[in-house]
C-alpha cells in the first residue's frame, strides 16, 4: 500500500488519493501542473504547484510539467523559462521532459476530425458577435447556429481549408455539436479550433489553426495518463465538457478532474492582465520587482521556497472560497528567517559618533556570534575611534519612553562597550552632523557598576563599513481589496505611494562585504533583508527588505 513518507494535515484531495490507491483503483499517481506561458507565476500558482507536485512526491508517483501553449500570440520563451525557474526554486522535480500541449497538436487534429465524421462537430461562419448572441443566457436557451446542419462532407472540407489557412483570423471556427439548450453554457456547442495566422514558439509556422483550452486540457491528460487533474474552482463548470471529450474520442485513458479553492491573497492583485499592465506601464520595475506577487518577485525579495511551501500547507486545500491575509505569508518568512538567517548591523541613516576618550589608531576585534540559537559561528567587528550609529538613535527632545542615546545620556552599542552622548555638533542650518561621545572600557560584556543602562542601539565602524544602497519594500496596495474602490477608480488608483523607500550612503557591517546575490540576514532592530539578486554589483551593493521585524499592518 502506498503510504505518504510524512503525516501531513489532511484534506479531501489527499483523502481521495489515498482511497483510490488503497481501493486499487491506481497502482501510482500521476498529477501535472499546466501553467499558460503568457506571464510571470503568481503566489496563487504557488498553491498549485505545492498541490500537484506535493501529492506525486508523498504518494510516490510523478508530477508533468505541461505548458498549456495553444495561443502563441501571447506566449513567449521568457514566460516559459520564468516558470521552470520558479517550480525548481519551489523544490520540485517534474517527471520526464518538459512537456507541450502543442506536442499533441497533430493527435488533436485527428481527433477533430474524427468528431467530425462521427457528425460531433461542424464548421461555424457565425461572427464572434452573431455567436454571443446564438449562445442565449443563464436563463435563456441558446439557438442553433445556421451552420450546424453542414454534412460531414462540407465540414470536413471547410475544416482542411482553415487548416491550409485559406481564411483569415476569426472568419470559421471549429465547433462541438452538443446541445444549445443545456443549462451548462459550456455544452452550447462549444470552440474547438480557431483561426490564428500566429508563429508558435515550438511549432513554428506549422499550424494556423489551433485548439481550444477545453479541446486540448483533457485529452493532454488522457495522453500523458494523468490520474488526478487538479484544478481549481472555476473550471468546475468545465467538467461536464472535460467527460463529453474523454466520452465521445478514442483516448487511451480515462482521467478525473477535481477542484479546490484558488488562493485568494489580500493587498495583491494576481490577474496576469494586472500584473502585466504594471510592469508595461512601468508603475513596477519589471515582473521581478519585490512589490509584485510574482514567485520571481518574492524570490528576488527574499522569501525562502520554504516559506512558501509553510504557507500554502498552513493555508489548507477546501472548496470554500476565501481570503487569505497577507499576514499569514509574512508570519511564515519571519519564522522561517528568525529561524535560519544570519545576524548583522546595517545602519540606514548613518550619524558619524566620534568616541573622544578612545585612543585615535586605535582597532579592536570584537566577535559576534551570527545567531544568537543557531551555530553558524562569529563574524568580526572592529571597534574603532569613530562608528556611525542611526540618527533616529538620538535625539534632544524624546518622546516618552525613548531608550536611545539624549544629551548626556547613556546606550549600549550592540555586543560593545556603553558610550554617553557629550556634545553634538551641528552645521550652519541646526542640523547634527556629529556627537562627540565617550565610552566606558569596563563595560565590554558586563554592566556599569552602579548604573543601569536600557537602551541597546546598533552600530557599525565608519573606516571599514560597507556602503550600501537599502530598499525598504513595503506592499503595493494600500488596501485590503485594490480590485474594490470607488466608481470610476481602478486597482491602479489603491497603489500605496509609500511601497518603495529608497536609502543610499548606507553603512553596512565589514562582513557584509563577503554576502553573496540572494543571501539573507536580520538586520539587527530594522528587519529581514537579502542581496538583490538583479541590481548588486561588485562595486554596489544592494539590500532587499523583506519583511518588517514585527507585522506593522496589524490592527
Amino acid at each position: 500500500m502506498n503510504k505518504p513518507d510524512a503525516t501531513p494535515p489532511s484534506h479531501f484531495l489527499r483523502q481521495i488519493v489515498q482511497a483510490d490507491l488503497d481501493g486499487g483503483k491506481h497502482n501510482s499517481i500521476v498529477t501535472r501542473f499546466p501553467p499558460e506561458p503568457n506571464g510571470y507565476l503568481h503566489i496563487g500558482h504557488a498553491k498549485s504547484i505545492c498541490l500537484n507536485f506535493g501529492l506525486a512526491k508523498e504518494f510516490g508517483g510523478v508530477c508533468n510539467l505541461r505548458f498549456d501553449d495553444t495561443n502563441p500570440a501571447k506566449e513567449e520563451q521568457e514566460y516559459i523559462d520564468a516558470i521552470k525557474a520558479d517550480v525548481e526554486w519551489l523544490g520540485f522535480e517534474w517527471g520526464g521532459e518538459v512537456r507541450y500541449a502543442s506536442d499533441y497538436f497533430d493527435q488533436l487534429h485527428a481527433w477533430a476530425i474524427e468528431l467530425i465524421k462521427a457528425g460531433k462537430a461542424y464548421v461555424c461562419d457565425l461572427t464572434p458577435e452573431q455567436a454571443r448572441e446564438y449562445r442565449g443566457s443563464l436563463t435563456e436557451a441558446g439557438k442553433n447556429s445556421p451552420f450546424r446542419e453542414r454534412s460531414v462532407d462540407e465540414n470536413l472540407d471547410q475544416f482542411q481549408r482553415m487548416t491550409a489557412g485559406e481564411f483569415a483570423d476569426g472568419a470559421k471556427v471549429l465547433r462541438a455539436k452538443i446541445d444549445m439548450a443545456a443549462p451548462n453554457m459550456n455544452l452550447r456547442d462549444p470552440i474547438i479550433y480557431r483561426i490564428r495566422h500566429a508563429h508558435h514558439h515550438q511549432t513554428g509556422d506549422k499550424w494556423c489553426v489551433y485548439p481550444s483550452y477545453d479541446f486540448t486540457h483533457g485529452q493532454s491528460d488522457a495522453l500523458e495518463g494523468i490520474t488526478h487533474s487538479i484544478c481549481t474552482l472555476e473550471f468546475e463548470d468545465h467538467r461536464p465538457l472535460y467527460e463529453w471529450f474523454l466520452a465521445n474520442l478514442p483516448v487511451p485513458a480515462q482521467p478525473r478532474q477535481y477542484e479546490f479553492a484558488r488562493l485568494n491573497l489580500n493587498y495583491t492583485v494576481t490577474s496576469k492582465r494586472k500584473l502585466k499592465q504594471l510592469v508595461d506601464e512601468k508603475h513596477v520595475d519589471g515582473w521581478d520587482d519585490p512589490r509584485m506577487s510574482t514567485l520571481s518577485a518574492f524570490r528576488r525579495r527574499g522569501y525562502t521556497p520554504a516559506a512558501i511551501r509553510e504557507f500554502c500547507e498552513r493555508i489548507g486545500v477546501t472548496r470554500s472560497d476565501g481570503v487569505v491575509d497577507m499576514g499569514v505569508l509574512e508570519f511564515c518568512i519571519r519564522d522561517d528567517l528568525d529561524a535560519n538567517a544570519p545576524r548583522a548591523m546595517c545602519v540606514l541613516k548613518p550619524l558619524k559618533v566620534t568616541i573622544t576618550n578612545y585612543p585615535e589608531g586605535q582597532t579592536e576585534e570584537l566577535r559576534l556570534p551570527r545567531h544568537p540559537k543557531q551555530d553558524m559561528g562569529e563574524r568580526v567587528l572592529p571597534f574603532e575611534r569613530e562608528i556611525y550609529i542611526d540618527r533616529e538613535d538620538y535625539m534632544v527632545d524624546p518622546p516618552k519612553g525613548y531608550k536611545r542615546l539624549v544629551p548626556g545620556g547613556e546606550v549600549r552599542l550592540r555586543g560593545s562597550y556603553v558610550i554617553r552622548a557629550d556634545e553634538a555638533i551641528t552645521d550652519a542650518d541646526g542640523n547634527i552632523v556629529e556627537l562627540l561621545c565617550s565610552y566606558d572600557p569596563d563595560t565590554l560584556g558586563k554592566s556599569p557598576e552602579g548604573r543601569k543602562v536600557k537602551g541597546v542601539i546598533h552600530w557599525v565602524p565608519a573606516s571599514s563599513s560597507v556602503e550600501c544602497e537599502v530598499r525598504l519594500y513595503d506592499r503595493l496596495f494600500n488596501t485590503a481589496n485594490p480590485d474594490k474602490g470607488e466608481e470610476g477608480t481602478t486597482f491602479l488608483d489603491n497603489i500605496n505611494p509609500d511601497s518603495l523607500q529608497v536609502l543610499s550612503g548606507c553603512r553596512a557591517e565589514p562582513s557584509l562585504a563577503e554576502a553573496t546575490l540572494d543571501d539573507r540576514f536580520q538586520f539587527e532592530r530594522e528587519g529581514y533583508f537579502c542581496v538583490d539578486s538583479r541590481d548588486s554589483k561588485a562595486d554596489k551593493m544592494v539590500f532587499n527588505r523583506t519583511v518588517t521585524l514585527r507585522d506593522s499592518w496589524g490592527g
